[in-house]
C-alpha cells in the first residue's frame, strides 16, 4: 500500500492542519477528474477520545474543512478546481497504511490487487476475507469458501473493512 507522490505531499501538507483540530488523520485521497479533482480526507478520534467513546462529530469535519482550505489555499498544491470532503472513515473504513489493520485482525477485509494471486484458473485481483495475520511485509486472509492467500502489503491496491452487523 504505497501512497502516491502526490497523496504524500497532500498528507504532509493537511497534517498538521487537522491535528490542530484536536482529531487523527487517518487518510487521505486525491481523485484528479478532469478540471476538478477531489480532495477526501478521512478523520478519526484521537486514541485517547477513542478510550471515553468520543466519535468523530459534523464539528471536527467542519472544523479540518476550514483549517485544511487555508492550508491549500497557502501551499497551491493542486492545480485548478477542488471539491474538499472531509468525513469519518465510516464502518466500511479504507486502510491506507498496513499498521491501520493491525486492530481488525479477525474481521473481514476486501483487497484490490495490484498484481493476481492465487494458482491456475482460480488466479484474482480482487479478495474478500477474514483477515488471519498480519507481519510487516505481508498480511493472511481465508475466503469464505476456505481458501488461504498470503499478500504481499506491496501488492496491495486498495482495503477496505467490510462491515458486519453483528
Amino acid at each position: 500500500m504505497k501512497l502516491s507522490n502526490k497523496v504524500a505531499q497532500l498528507t504532509d501538507i493537511v497534517a498538521p492542519a487537522v491535528a490542530a483540530c484536536d482529531v487523527a488523520l487517518w487518510g487521505v485521497e486525491f481523485l484528479p477528474q478532469g478540471r476538478r479533482s477531489l480532495l477526501r480526507i478521512y478523520i478519526e478520534s484521537l486514541p485517547v477520545d477513542k478510550a471515553a467513546n468520543k466519535r468523530v462529530t459534523i464539528e471536527d469535519c467542519a472544523a479540518v474543512t476550514h483549517q485544511v482550505s487555508g492550508v491549500i489555499e497557502v501551499h497551491d498544491p493542486i492545480a485548478g478546481e477542488y471539491v474538499l470532503e472531509v468525513s469519518s472513515p465510516g464502518l466500511d473504513r479504507p486502510f491506507f497504511a498496513p499498521e491501520q489493520m493491525a486492530e481488525y485482525i479477525g474481521q473481514t477485509i476486501n483487497l484490490r490487487l495490484i498484481q493476481a494471486v492465487g494458482e491456475g484458473g482460480s488466479k484474482r485481483r480482487k479478495v474478500t476475507g477474514k483477515l488471519e495475520q498480519l507481519t510487516d511485509k505481508q498480511l493472511s486472509v481465508v475466503t469464505p469458501d476456505g481458501e488461504q492467500y498470503d499478500i504481499a502489503l506491496d501488492n496491495i491496491d486498495k482495503a477496505n473493512l467490510v462491515y458486519q452487523n453483528i
